[in-house]
């Protein structure tokens, strides 16, 4: 039988501290960067300057690949992902190993949102209703007012009034389509 003495009980008890606030860090990063990037992003739509002159480079993906993820105009990347991704790293206190981990996950989430595949069992369907259906509505023609939210979570379109359900339909030639819900009643 081994006995644990105080050295090993404080390394035990450092890795269980080190990993709640490892947690309490990447939720922090996610909320602040999806505040970021819905404030932004839903500006970039109201404000016809920023819309014909910066953002509507990215919206020429009315069918999002996963390539097209980022592709946006420099401008934009500077201020939705860099801004925001910085904001995120400083207001989390994220140390910068941490950091890797997370705008590794969030860039591969992103590229998941623009892929336009609904792949079974994909865990990022699983864990966020921000999915690759959602975010297609938003390059729809009549989505473009609509699912603002990225790339986690849809708290703010919710909250604010800019949410558009979707349902899922079966294709004929196999796969699914993404479609506004039909008890949605856009004004």
């Amino acid at each position: 039988m081994q006995v644990m003495g105080s050295d090993d009980e404080a390394v035990g008890s450092t890795q269980r501290h080190s990993l709640t606030v490892l947690v309490v860090q990447f939720i922090t990063a996610m909320i602040v960067l999806d505040t970021w990037q819905y404030f932004m992003h839903r500006f970039m739509h109201q404000n016809k300057f920023l819309y014909k002159h910066i953002h509507s480079l990215h919206h020429r993906l009315v069918v999002p690949y996963a390539y097209g993820a980022l592709y946006n105009h420099p401008v934009e990347g500077l201020l939705l992902d860099t801004i925001g991704g910085a904001l995120s790293f400083l207001l989390s206190g994220m140390s910068p190993r941490a950091s890797i981990f997370f705008f590794s996950f969030a860039t591969i989430k992103t590229v998941d949102d623009h892929c336009g595949l609904w792949l079974p069992g994909n865990p990022f369907h699983l864990f966020f209703k921000n999915n690759t259906a959602y975010h297609d509505i938003h390059h729809q023609l009549y989505g473009s007012k609509y699912n603002f939210s990225q790339p986690f979570f849809v708290i703010w379109d919710r909250i604010l009034g800019t949410y558009m359900p979707y349902s899922l339909e079966k294709r004929r030639g196999g796969g699914f389509e993404a479609r506004p819900a039909k008890e949605f009643n856009g004004d």
